[in-house]
């Protein structure tokens, strides 16, 4: 228990630097104070005692802000930055070392039965307000945008923005880091929006050596009043 216990604090000392003593995350991180609540609705939930789970898991979410089923699957080192309105889902499977930003939300599309939540690899990042839903497969060392919508399978060492999510980078194999940088997350949109001007702008030029080729600043037709008129 007490090595348990050593693992979630430990979790939130290396990836929050804005925490200044191991005591503050005990008393005053709600991420921690979740995870804990789910650790026990967890044993009770395995054990058939769904009803003192669900009460477990009520009380935790009045006090946190954070709902986490006590069916859900959970792996070693889950960080749950502040976590307000993060939920995540009874089938959802998180692998090690995932972090979560507030409002994720790792939920179904429907009333499906069985399988109805999300799979995390190991060393995810999801952004905050991030919603990632289905019975999909998330891979390792995958980093979310904040905001992005995932409803499709995203394979390892992919950053994905967007609604819906699209892949737009694809990380080094070799480099297994917590990635928690969302500041450096690409624009799809604006990419190509920026590409469609350059190109509006070259065909505007190409249109404007050729009316002046024709002799008219504005285009070949001989009733044109800004022609040039011909000189005697």
């Amino acid at each position: 228990m007490f090595e348990q216990l050593n693992r979630d604090i430990q979790a939130v000392m290396d990836r929050d630097p804005a925490v200044k003593s191991r005591l503050e995350v005990m008393l005053c991180y709600p991420g921690f104070k979740a995870l804990r609540a789910w650790r026990r609705s967890h044993r009770l939930y395995l054990k058939g005692h769904f009803l003192l789970a669900r009460l477990i898991n009520t009380r935790c979410r009045k006090r946190t802000g954070i709902d986490i089923h006590p069916g859900a699957t959970i792996g070693q080192g889950l960080f749950i930055d502040h976590g307000s309105g993060t939920v995540i889902g009874e089938t959802a499977i998180l692998g090690d070392n995932v972090t979560l930003y507030q409002g994720v939300t790792l939920g179904g599309t429907g009333k499906d039965t069985g399988k109805r939540h999300p799979t995390l690899g190991n060393n995810v990042t999801v952004g905050a307000g991030a919603k990632v839903l289905g019975p999909i497969n998330i891979g390792d060392h995958v980093k979310v945008g904040a905001g992005s919508i995932v409803l499709k399978d995203v394979p390892s060492h992919c950053t994905v923005v967007g609604n819906p999510g699209r892949i737009v980078r694809q990380k080094n194999p070799d480099d297994n880091r917590v990635d928690l940088n969302h500041g450096d997350l690409p624009d799809p949109m604006l990419d190509r929006m920026e590409s469609l001007y350059t190109r509006m702008t070259q065909l505007e030029c190409t249109l404007r050596d050729y009316a002046k080729h024709l002799g008219c600043e504005h285009c070949d037709s001989t009733d044109c009043p800004n022609r040039p008129k011909e000189q005697n």
